[in-house]
């Protein structure tokens, strides 16, 4: 005689209310993940929580759920929000905002983002209007705290999400001030992979007598995800290996170390009929904004990303991830390998190396608890074929073209301007040229500074230097993560 099967928890079992229950159906999320299961009751409840679970597993909703149920019929304060959640990068901030207002759409919450490298005039406006839930980089946020246009003492929800990511970047001291405002009696909760590198500290200072939930560790094995490790005779080879992975129909993110080979990647993949958008850290927001757009909708099939995406982005339908180069450590590696296989789909991840690079990859990817064997291969290769299966048909390179290096449709004014400290520099070492060139060569005392100060010293001073501004410039104290 066999036993009945086991019925799963559902929203509403959970204590997920009524009008939330039909947003997530509604948004294609009618049953919970393991991690949102596992922490609902004690989050619902109002205790502080302390979750680990790798990347993908479902944490978002875990603490987006609680956040709206317990805020909704709040009384909103203009420059006073209810809810904080701290993210470390831009795009995880708005992709954490876009799961959030559904649900406070139907309870009746608003939702701003925080973050740097746009410009905070909105910001502002939307806190004078009034804002029940902040999604925010510490940078920002601290800046407009300073400015007096926001104070976190009527927070009654505070949410950390990547922890370990955010101690990675070197932000755990900003993320300890911001806290420090918060009232002692709110309710918080810490979403992190790991513990390690101060997280623990926070979570002891910050959590009062939290409920540990623990889905999967980083290191665990995602049982859908499929590891090859690809050897190329050299570079050459490597370079067309890497093209033939990219030339398959499904959405793929190739991973390089440097944002300059990300952006020439993407750049030569586009100009060979495989449209390519790249993600790195000298791209303004709106360009991020457009190439992850691009990916989204099916207009391009390829990102070339850095690190900086490894954990700010969570595309839904990725088939494979490309290790073009082996990254720093076996964290990285599972970082980047989580891009794939998400929330119980599947997926492949492929780690390409040279010769020279063996002893490198096989101790990482033992750190890593991966089993993969290495396999000697060309571009034509059945093993490469096989796994790149149906190729998607070539698109001519053409003005106002999908992919990086396209040039602007007629009438158009282009993509945005890059804002690496290598681009910022140029510009002003070209800006004070054009200075020199038009004041007869006096020294450099043109609009951009006096008394021979470089033109670009200048500009930052009246432009970027300024905070309130918001926008980009030399001198305006702001990295990826704001």
């Amino acid at each position: 005689m066999s036993s009945a099967p086991v019925q799963e928890k559902s929203f509403a079992d959970l204590g997920v209310p009524s009008n939330l229950v039909d947003t997530l159906i509604a948004v294609d999320r009618p049953t919970p993940f393991p991690i949102q299961t596992a922490t609902l009751p004690s989050t619902l409840a109002g205790c502080d929580v302390l979750g680990r679970g790798k990347t993908g597993s479902g944490k978002t909703l875990a603490f987006a759920i609680p956040l709206v149920a317990r805020l909704a019929g709040i009384k909103r304060t203009p420059g006073r929000p209810s809810g904080l959640v701290l993210a470390p990068t831009r795009e995880l901030a708005t992709q954490i905002a876009n799961v959030i207002v559904p649900l406070a759409k139907a309870a009746g919450l608003t939702v701003t983002t925080v973050f740097g490298g746009v410009s905070q005039r909105p910001q502002e406006q939307a806190f004078r209007a009034g804002v029940d839930i902040v999604v925010a980089c510490p940078g920002r946020l601290e800046d407009l705290i300073n400015q007096k246009i926001v104070s976190l003492q009527g927070v009654q929800i505070t949410i950390l999400d990547e922890a370990d990511h955010m101690a990675d970047l070197g932000f755990l001291p900003g993320v300890t001030r911001l806290l420090s405002q918060t009232p002692t009696d709110g309710q918080r909760m810490l979403f992190s992979a790991t513990l390690d590198n101060g997280v623990d500290k926070i979570a002891k200072r910050f959590l009062s007598n939290p409920v540990e939930h623990s889905v999967d560790s980083a290191e665990s094995h995602v049982p859908d995800m499929t590891h090859h490790v690809f050897e190329s005779v050299d570079a050459d080879d490597k370079k067309d290996l890497v093209r033939a992975l990219a030339a398959g129909n499904g959405k793929r993110i190739i991973f390089s170390r440097t944002k300059h080979q990300a952006k020439r990647l993407a750049k030569q993949l586009t100009a060979s009929g495989i449209p390519a958008v790249d993600l790195q850290g000298n791209l303004s927001q709106n360009a991020r904004d457009r190439n992850l757009g691009a990916l989204l909708d099916g207009s391009v099939k390829v990102l070339v990303a850095t690190d900086v995406a490894a954990r700010g982005v969570h595309i839904d339908g990725i088939d494979l991830v490309v290790h073009m180069d082996p990254p720093a450590d076996h964290k990285a590696y599972l970082h980047r390998s989580g891009r794939t296989a998400r929330a119980g789909a599947s997926g492949d991840v492929v780690t390409v190396m040279t010769p020279d690079q063996r002893s490198e990859v096989g101790q990482l990817l033992r750190r890593a608890g991966i089993k993969a064997q290495p396999q000697r291969v060309s571009a034509s290769s059945p093993a490469v074929t096989e796994l790149v299966g149906e190729l998607a048909e070539p698109v001519a390179p053409r003005p106002g073209g999908p992919g990086s290096g396209n040039a602007p449709a007629e009438g158009s004014t282009g993509g945005g301007t890059s804002q690496g400290a290598n681009a910022r520099r140029k510009r002003a070492a070209r800006s004070g040229q054009g200075g020199q060139q038009s004041r007869g060569g006096r020294g450099g005392q043109g609009r951009g500074g006096q008394g021979g100060r470089p033109a670009g010293q200048g500009g930052q001073r009246s432009g970027g230097g300024q905070r309130r501004g918001g926008g980009y410039g030399g001198g305006q104290r702001q990295g990826t993560a704001r």
